[in-house]
Formats: C-alpha cells, sequence, structure tokens
C-alpha cells in the first residue's frame, strides 16, 4: 500500500455511533434544542423547588393579598410575581406546581405506554379475533371526544389528583394502541422476524424482543407529545374543579381559582397560563426533534 492511500485511510471520517448520529440530527433543529433545554430548567426547578421556592406553596400571608410583581407599584421584593387572593406567593406555587405537572405527565405517559404498547403488540401479531375486538374498543373510546371522556371517568371515580391522571392515561391508551399496531404490522413482514421464526424463535421472543425494539421511535417521539397532551388535559380538568384540589399547587387549579380576579389582578392568571403555554410548546419542539433524529424517513 502506497504512503498516498496510507494517507487518506487515515484521514476518511469515522463512521458515527447511534447515539452521535441522534444527535447530530436532532440539534439541526434548533427549536427542539431550546425546547430541550427549558424541559431541563424545568425539571431542576422540580428537583430542587425546596431550595429555590422563597416560601412554602400553601403558605398565607395575611397582610398581603392580591399584592402585585415585585417590579409593579405596590408591589414587594418579598414576591418575585406576587401573591393570589388568599396571600400565597405565586412565584412558590408556580416552582411546586412544576414538579406536580411532570410527576402527572411521567405516571400517565408510563401507563397509558405500558398498556397501550401491550394492546397493541398483541393486536399487530395476533391479527384475527383478538386483533378485531382491541381495536374496535379502541375505535369507540377515539370516537369520544378526549377530554369529555376523562371528565366522565373523573366523575365516576371522584375529583383526585390521582383519578384525573388514571382518567387521562385511559383516554390516551388507544393512541398508542393503534401506532403500535400499525408499526408490528410493518415489521412482522420483514425479512428478520421471518429468519427469526425460521430458527425456532417463540412468539413471546418475536414479539418482545424482535419486533418491538424496531418500533420504539415512532412510540418515543408519541410519548412525548402525549407528555404535552397530558399536561393541558390535566390543566383543563384542575380548571374545571375535577383535578388537583385546593390548596393543591397545581397549574390549572391555580387558573380556575383565579379567573374572578382577571380583570383587577393580572398576574394571578398569566403566570400560570404562561407556565403551562410554554411547557406545552417546549414538549412539542421537543418531540420534532425526536421525529427528525429518530425517523429514517427525516433524515437529510
Amino acid at each position: 500500500m502506497s504512503e498516498e492511500q496510507t494517507l487518506i485511510q487515515d484521514n476518511s471520517p469515522k463512521p458515527m455511533s447511534p447515539l452521535q448520529e441522534f444527535w447530530f440530527y436532532f440539534r439541526q433543529n434548533k427549536g427542539a434544542v431550546a425546547g430541550l433545554l427549558y424541559i431541563i430548567i424545568i425539571i431542576l426547578f422540580a428537583l430542587f423547588a425546596e431550595v429555590i421556592a422563597p416560601h412554602s406553596p400553601i403558605q398565607q400571608f395575611q397582610n398581603a393579598f392580591l399584592t402585585p410583581p415585585s417590579w409593579q407599584t405596590g408591589g414587594s421584593t418579598k414576591f418575585l410575581l406576587g401573591t393570589d387572593d388568599v396571600g400565597r406567593d405565586i412565584f412558590s406555587r408556580l416552582i411546586y406546581g412544576a414538579r406536580l405537572s411532570l410527576v402527572i405527565g411521567t405516571m400517565v405517559v408510563t401507563i397509558s405506554l405500558s398498556c397501550g404498547v401491550l394492546l397493541g403488540l398483541i393486536a399487530g401479531y395476533t391479527r384475527g379475533i383478538l386483533d378485531t375486538i382491541i381495536m374496535r374498543i379502541a375505535d369507540i373510546m377515539l370516537a369520544v371526544p378526549s377530554l369529555l371522556f376523562a371528565i366522565a371517568i373523573v366523575a365516576i371515580l371522584g375529583p383526585s389528583l390521582v383519578n384525573a391522571s388514571v382518567a387521562i392515561a385511559i383516554v390516551s391508551i388507544p393512541h398508542f394502541i393503534r401506532l403500535t399496531r400499525a408499526s408490528v404490522i410493518a415489521e412482522t413482514s420483514r425479512d428478520y422476524v421471518t429468519a427469526s421464526q425460521v430458527v425456532g424463535a417463540g412468539a413471546l421472543r418475536l414479539m418482545f424482543l424482535t419486533i418491538l425494539p424496531n418500533c420504539l421511535a415512532p412510540l418515543i417521539i408519541q410519548a412525548t407529545l402525549g407528555f404535552s397532551s397530558a399536561l393541558l388535559d390535566m390543566a383543563a380538568l384542575g380548571f374545571l374543579g375535577m383535578g388537583a384540589q385546593p390548596p393543591t399547587p397545581e397549574w390549572g387549579s391555580m387558573l380556575a381559582n383565579a379567573r374572578q380576579y382577571v380583570t383587577r389582578a393580572w398576574w394571578v392568571v398569566t403566570f400560570p397560563g404562561i407556565m403551562i403555554l410554554t411547557t406545552v410548546l417546549a414538549f412539542n419542539l421537543m418531540g420534532d426533534g425526536l421525529r427528525d433524529a429518530l425517523d429514517p424517513k427525516m433524515k437529510r
């Protein structure tokens, strides 16, 4: 081998690892990177709420009802974003509300993803009568508006944070079922599945170790978008009084408790609304970035 050929080989770019390839495509979407950074900040706020929050989220200051933000006339540096109608610090409640929202979103996505993937995997692999039963039930659930369905479930179980989370998880299951089933049907006809069947792989091994890992990309994207949907639905249930109950610092219930003060105390409604808006937007942007990085058809 000549010296020139050796130099060309030494200078040839090394292939990227799967993680490096993922990050390369993910960072091309600037909005997704911004969303990821915002989510990391929210997670840090939630983890260190006791350190960052200046007050307890349920502590009431009797001499500070509806105090405006610190930069407005009449505001106080003691209450950065002002207080609500019973004298609770809004900034502290927003920080603790971030923790609650992340826990709720994680619980909802975990339940809906686990049940949806299991049922979708069974439906897509077995087909036949079992597939028909599962998909018809999913179609019936999808025919009812999701928020109305969640309200009906909470009305049966009773208004509480846990029951609202369970209701939202149940409402989200059909989306994961349909997505998993479609991915499983597409993968079942591929050569590697046929080869596994030839060498004697059992049904459970084919479903969970052969087919499922190749269906994870769209499921991860759907889980990210489902997280933002869970936050919106929980905020809606909290606004309707069917989610978190006072004095729990939940963004939706904060909006519901403050709606009568919209005209005289704008900060009581504005800041919880901004937190809901920006957090949902951040998860949606990150979901777009995950789609670009994980879907081969989206890679440039």
